[in-house]
């Protein structure tokens, strides 16, 4: 062959190869990925698993006899201190890591490996931690930042229980940073610390001092999200849309609520308690002590939970409003025991205070609070509340447990 025939030939064979790998490139990359997927068990038939992952999809997964399978705790990384599980020690609800067969033949993929965390071991732990950022969290308005010193200063708390916590940020500190559209701690992703800036919710826990001023932060969680305080001037129940003028600048802004946001409505006597509270004028019950805040739907009374400081979000645990008498009544306890509403709920011309994305004309609503009429007489301290309500520590482990 001569030359030039031998150097076409070289590169019609590039050519040939460069089209190939550009056809199989891609599938051979969605079959590397779909060889391993993270999810929730949603159903067991004999040695057929369904797994649901967090994007929604459902994967079907045969689990032969062979199929190594190890239960780990939430949160644990290292599988050299993995229980070996059966199949039969699995359940519904479990999280599990799989990696799948690459050489099995047939219409169902096949187990190789499986790694599970048990739902009621994440459960627990979820409760572990929520109990863990009610007595030792604290949460508001990020006032200054020194990223050079790792200090944060946080306007906490509401009313006459307002203070400032100076919150102290190590190298070892875990930070995270909630979406602009969230504030489920599930969706926080690691941020650095230069991320956040005043007027930043803030929220962290570790060791407090004696009078709960200073923090040394093992964890914490940001946002920067928009507080508004208005009326509402029009209602689309169709669009789920609901136009409020904002009392600060006068505006009307458009809100979109979606299915995941939290709407709620304070009873009249629970608004004018905690509007009392707010003042610091609630009335007492003629022996001096304070008189404990209304109960919603004849709820048992609750104690206030030891900081009191705001649990994870929609946490029913402990740390009622039991009107100050253990010092911070836990506010966000008391919102979330409130009666849910929807869009149909509300009415022209009430007052709300919500929670939303940021945004100047149109926002999404995080967290909405209707009958909120008592607490606008306050509203500065009633900024500061909802402050304090639309943030929440979570178990560190929700929706992921350990197998990632």
């Amino acid at each position: 062959m001569k030359k030039a025939e031998k150097s076409v030939a070289a590169m019609v064979a590039v050519f040939v190869l460069q089209i190939a790998l550009a056809v199989y490139s891609p599938r051979l990359a969605a079959q590397a990925v779909a060889q391993r997927f993270v999810g929730t068990i949603t159903s067991i038939s004999g040695d057929t698993l369904t797994v649901k992952t967090d994007s929604g999809e459902a994967h079907q997964v045969q689990v032969p006899g062979s199929a190594v399978l190890k239960r780990i705790a939430p949160g644990q990384k290292d599988l050299s201190t993995a229980e070996a599980i059966k199949l039969s020690d699995l359940a519904t609800g479990d999280r599990v890591l799989v990696k799948l067969d690459p050489d099995a033949s047939g219409g169902t993929p096949q187990a190789l490996q499986i790694v599970a965390v048990k739902q009621t071991d994440i459960a627990q732990k979820q409760q572990q931690e929520m109990a863990d950022w009610q007595r030792n969290g604290v949460g508001g308005l990020v006032k200054s930042i020194d990223t050079n010193s790792g200090v944060v200063v946080v306007a906490s708390g509401a009313g006459p229980t307002a203070k400032t916590v100076t919150v102290h940020i190590a190298k070892d500190t875990v930070l995270k940073r909630y979406p602009p559209n969230s504030v489920r701690f599930a969706d926080a992703q690691p941020a650095p610390l230069n991320a956040v800036k005043a007027g930043d919710q803030f929220r962290a826990r570790g060791k407090k001092n004696a009078d709960g001023t200073e923090i040394d932060a093992t964890e914490a969680v940001s946002g920067s999200f928009r507080n508004i305080s208005g009326t509402v001037t029009s209602i689309d129940s169709a669009s789920s849309t609901v136009t409020v003028k904002d009392l600060v600048t006068k505006k009307n802004v458009t809100v979109k609520v979606t299915p995941d946001a939290e709407m709620r409505r304070l009873p009249d006597m629970m608004a004018r308690m905690i509007a009392a509270r707010l003042k610091g004028t609630l009335p007492t019950n003629g022996g001096g002590a304070p008189m404990a805040a209304a109960r919603p739907q004849g709820g048992p009374a609750q104690a206030t939970a030891p900081g009191g400081g705001a649990g994870a979000q929609g946490a029913p645990g402990p740390g009622g409003f039991a009107a100050g008498r253990r010092g911070n009544g836990d506010m966000e306890q008391v919102l979330q025991r409130a009666p849910a509403i929807t869009v149909g709920d509300l009415q022209k011309g009430e007052a709300v205070m919500l929670v939303s994305t940021e945004g100047a004309n149109e926002v999404t609503a995080i967290k909405l609070l209707a009958g909120v009429e008592p607490l606008l007489e306050s509203p500065e301290a009633s900024r500061n509340l909802l402050a304090n309500w639309s943030m929440g520590g979570g178990g560190g482990e929700e929706g992921g447990g350990g197998a990632q």
